[in-house]
């Protein structure tokens, strides 16, 4: 349980952080906005690889930095 808390809170840290909007990175990351919702309000507790690799390009940070 911890660790999906851990992505949640990290790309929703990191994404305020650079002044983006949930549907601005959604957008950006070609995530749908629903999913971007779901996954910083822990909906999505267990986002593939693929999701993860793309919100992190969009963030311009590597996945580690958003699954640690």
């Amino acid at each position: 349980m911890a660790q999906e808390n851990i992505i949640s809170k990290n790309i929703k840290k990191l994404r305020q952080a650079k002044g983006l909007s949930q549907d601005r990175l959604s957008k950006l990351a070609d995530v749908s906005y629903n999913s971007i919702i779901k996954l910083e309000t822990g909906g999505i507790t267990n986002p593939t690889i693929e999701t993860l690799q793309k919100i992190a390009k969009a963030l311009d940070v590597s996945v580690d930095d958003l699954i640690k």
